[in-house]
């Protein structure tokens, strides 16, 4: 399988190329007229697992334009 195929091509073998990304573990590329536009790959528990570490870690700012508290730049430090 090579790992770029238009989105011509990729429509009617789906599934085949699902099995295959599946079976080789190497992400296969969708094009669209000569331009990358998707990207399929495996899924890997790990990716998951590290997203979990980062949930809730980001701190929101409603207005952008204050300042922000000493307390907060420490927290980032």
């Amino acid at each position: 399988m090579d790992n770029l195929v238009s989105k011509s091509q990729f429509k009617p073998r789906a599934l085949q190329y699902f099995r295959e990304v599946e079976r080789t573990g190497k992400e296969l590329i969708i094009t669209d007229h000569g331009k990358p536009v998707l990207k399929i790959l495996p899924y890997s528990k790990e990716s998951a697992e590290a997203l979990k570490v980062l949930r809730n870690s980001v701190i929101k700012y409603e207005n952008s334009t204050e300042p922000v508290a000493v307390d907060d730049w420490e927290a980032l430090k």
